[in-house]
């Protein structure tokens, strides 16, 4: 009973101070760059990745069109057809990839991608017992050699980060996000803290999406959720999703869509002056301590 308490009372004071924490950085936009993909970002050695909900696309380092996939779910053994936020490590491109429909996801599958041929090699074992409803994301922590899958649906599932081992494939537990996140689009791991994008504005009144950062407790069963960015600095308020942080440049990544109405996590139609959905990847700068990075 005292090791009990003398645990919670650390927890508690952990708590306490998690609570009280400011942002890590400080983040001023640079430039907004028009993509071909609407879920999600990555970069790696000069190069850029970005997803579509049905496809693959990749970027030399001012951003020229170099490969493309179009066939993405070729060789995939279950019906999927959605893709979400993306990673890549060691020139391998870590998916997330489900069948999505009318805000509900099945058939969920940690696909790995080679990042040239953006061809698909492998897949890890999905273990369908975790409670994991939908994957809207994914992240490559190599630090820890965890793979992080988030989800997007709006019940006490996406709560978590659902933990897979980078190397076996290998289900590994799930994180509790406290206070849990809502409409989570995207997961970054960076500097041993993990990311995520939360669609949690309101387009239609002009209210701006979301970035947390998250401090995983160290047994990883438990990771404490702070505000890290508004983006009250983005053209144009819709839908936030993917992020990534590039290590070559120091600077975040961030695709966010505008232009298009989302009803159920699906386009349906568009606002005022526009007749397409616009993607685009803005851009940040971090400053830590008054240092550029």
């Amino acid at each position: 009973m005292r090791r009990i308490s003398v645990m919670l009372l650390g927890l508690i004071a952990w708590l306490f101070l998690l609570a009280k924490a400011e942002p890590a950085y400080h983040y001023e936009l640079s430039a907004a760059q028009p993509v071909a993909g609407r879920q999600g970002v990555c970069a790696e050695g000069g190069y850029y990745w970005v997803s579509g909900s049905t496809m693959l696309v990749k970027y030399d380092g001012v951003w020229n069109l170099i490969a493309q996939n179009t066939d993405p779910f070729a060789g995939c053994a279950l019906e999927v057809n959605h893709i979400g936020d993306i990673d890549v490590y060691n020139n391998e491109l870590y998916l997330g990839v489900e069948y999505f429909m009318d805000g509900a996801g099945r058939n969920i599958q940690v696909a790995v991608y080679d990042g040239d041929t953006l061809q698909l090699k492998r897949v890890f074992p999905f273990r369908a017992d975790t409670g994991q409803m939908e994957c809207s994301g994914i992240a490559v922590d190599p630090d820890s050699r965890t793979v992080y899958m988030c989800s997007w649906i709006d019940d006490t599932s996406s709560e978590y980060l659902y933990m897979y081992d980078l190397d076996t494939g290998d289900y590994l537990g799930k994180l509790w996000m406290q206070p849990g996140p809502k409409w989570i689009q995207g997961v970054a791991y960076f500097d041993g803290s993990l990311y995520v994008t939360s669609d949690d504005g309101d387009a239609d009144a002009d209210a701006p999406d979301h970035l947390y950062r998250i401090e995983a407790s160290e047994s990883k069963e438990t990771g404490i959720v702070s505000l890290e960015k508004t983006f009250d600095d983005v053209i144009r308020q819709g839908e936030i999703e993917g992020l990534t942080f590039d290590k070559a440049s120091g600077q975040l990544l961030l695709l966010y869509n505008r232009g298009a109405r989302i009803i159920a996590g699906m386009p349906t139609g568009f606002y005022e002056g526009y007749s397409e959905e616009i993607h685009e990847v803005f851009v940040y700068d971090r400053t830590e301590n008054g240092q550029r990075h």
